[in-house]
């Protein structure tokens, strides 16, 4: 596809402005972690905290799907 003057300069334009941009207000990269992977990372942190008693996995697995699932839905609506 080619790009029309005006593209070239709407992009110009934002190349500039990206350029002017403090540095500390750079976009910073974002990584994507699978939700699965989240949720197992969380409910491990809610084992650590219980003293790593065991019996209780299924609830830290629970309690991590409802805190990763509201974060992201909370996320989406802003």
């Amino acid at each position: 596809m080619k790009r029309t003057k005006t593209d070239r300069l709407e992009r110009q334009d934002e190349l500039e402005k990206r350029a002017d941009r403090n540095p500390d207000e750079m976009d910073k990269p974002t990584v994507l972690i699978p939700m699965e992977q989240q949720i197992q990372q969380r409910a491990y942190e809610l084992y650590e905290q219980r003293g790593k008693a065991d019996g209780h996995d299924l609830e830290d697995w629970l309690e991590a799907k409802r805190e990763i699932k509201g974060r992201q839905s909370n996320s989406a609506t802003t």
